[in-house]
């Protein structure tokens, strides 16, 4: 349990973009749920696409510029980068992105420290 705890440390970048991923995936699901009503369920409605629609749009430009940031923080690659928003596009993409991200240690800095988010800045951790 500690690990996933450390996971979404939110005094992390990595933690919040961890959170933004999975919130982004969640809203995907809610949003092809909505859609199912929409097109094929009985009875249909769009009540589903209207409510998660807006949440999923703005939780996937929240994932773009975290992964934007976070990316700048842990200095990726092109490759990765490009990963990260692709990932942003495919249903449920954000969560398989970071499961990725973290086996490859792409998530976390040299020295296996993290970014932590201070009044100032955000600043490597020291523990």
């Amino acid at each position: 349990m500690a690990a996933m705890t450390r996971s979404f440390d939110l005094r992390t970048v990595s933690g919040w973009f961890r959170l933004i991923a999975l919130a982004e995936a969640v809203s995907w699901a809610g949003l092809l749920v909505g859609m199912y009503f929409k097109y094929l369920g009985t009875p249909r409605t769009e009540v589903g696409v209207k409510v998660f629609g807006p949440i999923h749009g703005g939780i996937f430009i929240a994932f773009v510029v975290a992964a934007v940031l976070v990316g700048i923080a842990h200095k990726w690659g092109v490759g990765t980068w490009i990963l990260a928003l692709l990932a942003s596009i495919v249903p449920l993409g954000s969560v398989i992105f970071v499961m990725w991200a973290d086996r490859t240690a792409r998530l976390t800095l040299a020295g296996g420290s993290a970014m932590v988010l201070q009044p100032g800045g955000a600043v490597p951790e020291t523990t």
